[in-house]
């Protein structure tokens, strides 16, 4: 299974510069608060990238999330842009397995891994709905926060070329 650094290293550069653009138009807080963990972590000053235009921070942003001792940053940034962004693929896979959530696609805990048929039918049914890669994306983040939880999306995963990110 993928880590979150490792999905960004596979995503399009486009997709990763439209979600540090999300954060930074949506999420200011936390784009400043990865601009700023990031730089330091690079022992330079935030106000060095701060001086530049949006879209080489974007790709020096992307460049740094990409790397393994980031991955916790590439995590909550993954996280973040699908809850702000993309709720409704959420809620929607969410409520394909009648998992209660609140109205941001968040759980308490989540159920056992469902059985193959199950998730089978409701990653299906988001392919009508949504965009191959953003669906890929979604799939590896939700399945990289916990590996273990559901070996079913692992496998399925595993098997299906279109919830790889290549």
């Amino acid at each position: 299974m993928l880590k979150p650094f490792e999905i960004f290293a596979k995503i399009p550069n486009d997709i990763a510069s439209g979600i540090f653009g999300f954060l930074h138009e949506h999420q200011k807080p936390l784009y400043k608060s990865a601009l700023e963990t990031l730089t330091k972590s690079r022992n330079l000053r935030p106000v060095f990238l701060e001086k530049k235009p949006r879209t080489e921070q974007f790709a020096w942003l992307t460049e740094q999330v990409r790397r393994r001792q980031n991955d916790s940053m590439a995590a909550h940034v993954l996280q973040i842009w699908l809850v702000g962004a993309h709720k409704n693929l959420l809620c929607d896979f969410l409520d394909g397995f009648n998992i209660p959530h609140d109205e941001n696609g968040t759980v308490e805990s989540l159920p056992e891994s469902p059985a193959r048929e199950k998730l089978m039918e409701v990653i299906n049914g988001l392919r009508t709905k949504y965009d191959s890669t953003l669906l890929a994306i979604y799939m590896n983040t939700f399945q990289s926060l916990d590996p273990s939880a559901w070996p079913t999306l692992s496998a399925l995963i595993e098997e299906d070329p279109t919830l790889q990110l290549h």
